[in-house]
């Protein structure tokens, strides 16, 4: 199977917007940047379930045009499964397009919080506690969509070799 679709999926502050280019780089695609990010740079953070889904109905919307222009392989820094952990995180919720959402990567690496927090104004979960919280819940979303993915851990040069390895066995 050849992979079209690379999702780095988990917690704030792991590595994944690092990696990403990276990633694409190596593999001769294409990163889909975290729009959540652009959007709390340009409108501040106090989000709403609203504002979530804006964020990742227009996530998905342009990983969807460059899926159809060909663009091959799309690492994407985050998708709507990653969107809807926040809304659990921040309201303890989810709005209902979340879970019939079903545009689902072919692979999720999921990055293991064993980096150092580090502050960056947009970023909101930094305490040991809420990192392991947010940590659960990614993995768990990731079980419950039954989806193939594998965990990303170590230092960052372990985290992209993790990651070549994870998606050149998936690549078979």
């Amino acid at each position: 199977m050849t992979l079209r679709t690379i999702c780095l999926h988990g917690p704030e502050s792991t590595g994944k917007s690092t990696i990403a280019p990276r990633l694409a780089e190596r593999f001769g695609g294409m990163v889909v940047d975290e729009y959540g990010r652009e959007y709390a740079e340009a409108r501040g953070i106090d989000f709403t379930m609203q504002d979530l889904l804006e964020i990742a109905k227009i996530h998905d919307a342009g990983t969807q045009m460059l899926l159809v222009e060909g663009i091959e392989p799309l690492i994407l820094d985050t998708d709507p499964l990653m969107t809807a952990v926040w809304a659990d995180m921040l309201f303890g919720e989810r709005h209902p397009w979340f879970d019939a959402w079903d545009g689902v990567a072919d692979l999720y690496l999921l990055f293991d919080i064993d980096l150092p927090w580090i502050e960056d104004g947009t970023r909101m979960f930094g305490s040991a506690e809420a990192r392991q919280k947010f940590f659960d819940l990614s993995k768990a979303e990731l079980e419950r969509r039954g989806v193939p993915w594998v965990l990303i851990s170590g230092d960052a040069e372990a985290r992209y070799e993790a990651a070549i390895a994870a998606i050149e066995a998936a690549n078979g």
